[in-house]
């Protein structure tokens, strides 16, 4: 037995110049999974941002690559300006994961609870009820600030998605990315939180409307709603 737990392995953005996509990993949306089965299959030219045992091999690489932005699992398409052109990357298969944002949130709460590292929303997660962390206006302004079109936008703010992958529809959603790399990304359920399943019984109707309101882009945009 070991001395205590061991540090979750958490995939991130990969660029695949031969399979000509890039996945975009947003936070706390099962994006995890998703790079896990892609990296399973990567190629050797393959980018990987992430701390997974393959990623981490490949580390060196990403210090010499020219980025605009900060190379980390949830880099933006803006932040990989320099490695890629705008022109580059339209013409990539470019797709993330989605989900819906009052259960988003509730998972967010959980994980930042099981963190050590020194950040504000670290310690309003320890701090807080639920309901108080959602509604703190550090929280809201947040969430309101990083829909999932903020992820997607290259450095000159063209939104440049191809997919967009509803985590509750993933095998409705998914056809048109295993006709694009000729085969099913095998998806487990990797970084999986402890919590129930039901996100429902944790929000009040004002918490509840708080996320409704800071999150209306993607609520509107995929079709979300509480319940």
């Amino acid at each position: 037995m070991t001395g205590g737990p061991r540090k979750a392995r958490l995939a991130g953005m990969i660029i695949s110049p031969r399979r000509r996509y890039i996945f975009v990993h947003i936070p706390k949306t099962g994006g995890t999974s998703m790079a896990a089965a892609l990296e399973a299959r990567a190629h050797r030219d393959d980018i990987l941002i992430g701390d997974t045992p393959k990623a981490l091999r490949r580390r060196g690489r990403l210090a010499a690559l020219p980025a605009r932005g900060r190379l980390w699992k949830h880099a933006t398409l803006a932040d990989i300006d320099g490695i890629l052109t705008s022109a580059e990357i339209a013409r990539m298969f470019t797709f993330t994961l989605v989900r819906n944002p009052w259960d988003r949130v509730v998972s967010y709460y959980h994980w930042l609870q099981g963190q050590a590292f020194a950040h504000p929303a670290v310690a309003r997660a320890k701090t807080l009820a639920f309901a108080q962390f959602v509604q703190h206006p550090a929280t809201l302004a947040s969430l309101a600030a990083h829909p999932a079109r903020h992820y997607m936008r290259d450095a000159g703010g063209v939104e440049r998605a191809l997919l967009y992958l509803r985590l509750e529809e993933l095998e409705a959603d998914m056809a048109p990315l295993v006709a694009h790399l000729g085969f099913r990304p095998d998806i487990g359920h990797a970084n999986a939180s402890p919590r129930g399943r039901d996100w429902r019984p944790y929000y009040d109707a004002d918490s509840a409307d708080a996320v409704a309101k800071s999150c209306a882009d993607d609520i509107s945009r995929f079709g979300y709603r509480f319940g």
